[in-house]
């Protein structure tokens, strides 16, 4: 069983809108994988964000605060829908407990159930009508659940996009295998929807949908940051120290880059464009950054001309500036 979202959060159930905001922004600056090095740490800021997902949005809160961990089954109109045809003018106080996979009420509803047990397919039939059977006579069909799943995506996957074969494992041990399109430019984050691939609804409702959280993984030589790309352009001194025309590592191909006279180490170069690119705005840049590399080993010629260099420049890079 899944655990209490108001748990994982660590706070009440009665908690405002903006201490559930705020208990997440502390557990999770804890927890963030990047800052935290336990083991655990990963699986714990999933839990973290699965639970402020649900909580953080009021209409889900309150089907999740009704309905438990099978709240993704009710519509999100259920209480309109409920209200409309409800006998003896809907909810009066109830709790919900597994029964079987099941969800029963257990306290009255209206003046008809007198205060007993009320099963979740017998009282939703009543209302929304079809088939045979149960105390209201009627057939539930109740949309699938929504289901999400990780979509892990390498650098260059994410820029260039395309369609990917993606094999998923059920709870059943089953394995399915989807045909994905990735849209060029996806950021880490992102959810890719597939239409009626989520859980399975009852009777003639539809199938859930769904979702694939894009989870870019980490390159040896890019770093993103949003849309924008981050990399190390490595440089020789008299390349730094004279400029020059250099090739720069982009996830879409090599380009080129001017490196200014006098750059040091740390310096940062804009390649407007370069980043990843964007449907609905504009692409992402491409920042390198300069590293000044000095030769592992000199010739003897390397060695008196930097000996030479040494004697002749007035440059003292201590000097306070």
């Amino acid at each position: 069983m899944a655990r209490d979202y108001y748990e994982v959060l660590g706070v009440s159930r009665g908690a405002s809108q903006d201490e559930i905001q705020q208990a997440f922004r502390t557990q999770a600056r804890r927890h963030h994988p990047d800052v935290n090095k336990d083991p655990n740490a990963e699986e714990r800021f999933k839990e973290l964000n699965d639970a402020y997902s649900v909580l953080s949005d009021p209409g889900t809160r309150a089907r999740y605060d009704r309905f438990g961990e099978d709240f993704r089954k009710i519509p999100e109109d259920w209480e309109e829908r409920v209200g409309a045809g409800a006998p003896g003018g809907g909810f009066h106080g109830w709790t919900t407990a597994g029964d079987g996979g099941r969800v029963r009420f257990t306290r009255g509803f209206g003046e008809d159930a007198g205060g007993e047990g009320v099963d979740f397919e017998d009282l939703f039939g009543a209302f929304f009508g079809g088939g045979t059977g149960g105390r209201g006579g009627g057939r539930v069909d109740i949309p699938g659940a929504d289901q999400e799943a990780e979509l892990p995506l390498t650098v260059e996957d994410a820029f260039h996009g395309g369609r990917r074969g993606v094999t998923l494992a059920g709870a059943s041990g089953q394995q399915r295998t989807f045909e994905v399109n990735v849209p060029p430019g996806v950021v880490d984050g992102q959810r890719i929807r597939l239409a009626g691939q989520g859980g399975r609804g009852t009777g003639d409702a539809p199938a859930g949908d769904l979702y694939l959280r894009v989870r870019i993984q980490p390159h040896p030589r890019f770093r993103l940051d949003g849309r924008n790309i981050h990399v190390t352009l490595p440089v020789a001194p008299w390349e730094a120290a004279l400029g020059a025309t250099v090739p720069v590592p982009t996830p879409g191909g090599t380009a080129k880059v001017t490196v200014p006279p006098g750059s040091s180490s740390g310096r940062r170069l804009r390649l407007r464009g370069e980043g990843m690119p964007n449907r609905r705005g504009p692409d992402g840049d491409l920042y390198a950054e300069i590293r000044v590399m000095v030769p592992p080993s000199l010739g003897d010629r390397e060695r008196e001309l930097f000996e030479e260099l040494g004697r002749t420049s007035s440059f003292d890079p201590r000097r306070e500036r």
